[in-house]
């Protein structure tokens, strides 16, 4: 697997996180950690401030995040901004994530507002109802309440717990997603299609990255706090995700303050 070259901030992290991987002994930590309501949808929307269409999937989104049983999280582009506005949170990190989901997928499909529900069903951004039925049709196979992931912090670091394979389940390999996120953030646009208007995104991804494989069994990841910690993002979000483009199986969000 060939990983991205990241900021020295992320590496700092990384490298952290790597050497305290280890599998997970029961005594050691119990998946009974205190944790949110369990996650049923893990919604990303691909969108961009160059996209007279996007707004109302952006409002969509903040509407959606108030959902504590959905991880909703905006993935700003970068391929619009050819359309006279650069796109001040787009990357083209996440541009290349839209389009390894489609790739994936195999039906090439790649647009704004594009929402990808736990990894597999994409549907219209600024549709509810569309982005509904993909949660309950995504839930019929699993979807992200298959591997509990459970995170507490105890004094300087961040720890996840990872469960083991569900019962029944042929194994399988899934890799670990960390990202950190900015909960909340208002552009005004001054050029392009969105020209005038002032917008506000929500759970924006400044960074995504893989940071290991889980492989079915119990697993324990500790990070270093002060390392995660940069200007504007104000929580972290860790995805268990089979292959680097497949279905979302296991996933949690919180803060870091």
């Amino acid at each position: 697997m060939r990983f991205r070259v990241l900021t020295p901030l992320v590496l700092t992290a990384l490298a952290a996180a790597w050497a305290l991987t280890s599998p997970l002994r029961a005594q050691e930590v119990s998946l009974d950690v205190q944790t949110a309501k369990p996650i049923k949808g893990v919604i990303e929307l691909f969108t961009s401030q160059g996209c007279s269409s996007c707004p109302p999937a952006d409002a969509l989104l903040k509407t959606l995040s108030d959902d504590p049983s959905i991880i909703a999280l905006s993935l700003p582009v970068d391929y619009w901004n050819y359309l006279g506005w650069k796109d001040t949170f787009g990357s083209p990190r996440n541009s290349e994530r839209q389009r390894n989901y489609a790739r994936n997928r195999g039906d090439g499909e790649i647009f704004t507002p594009q929402a990808i529900v736990n990894g597999v069903a994409h549907v219209n951004g600024g549709s509810k109802a569309a982005i509904q039925q993909a949660i309950d049709d995504t839930m019929k196979m699993g979807g992200p309440m298959q591997v509990p992931v459970r995170f507490w912090q105890e004094r300087n670091t961040l720890n996840f717990a990872l469960g083991g394979e569900t019962p029944g389940h042929s194994p399988r390999e899934a890799t670990i997603w960390l990202g950190v996120v900015q909960m909340t953030g208002a552009v005004q646009i001054k050029e392009g299609e969105n020209a005038g208007k002032t917008l506000t995104y929500t759970n924006i991804v400044r960074e995504l990255t893989p940071i290991g494989i889980w492989k079915g069994m119990p697993m324990k990841v500790q990070l270093p706090r002060a390392a995660m910690m940069q200007a504007d993002v104000q929580k972290l979000v860790v995805l268990v995700q089979e292959g680097r483009s497949g279905p979302i199986i296991g996933a949690t969000m919180a803060g870091l303050w």
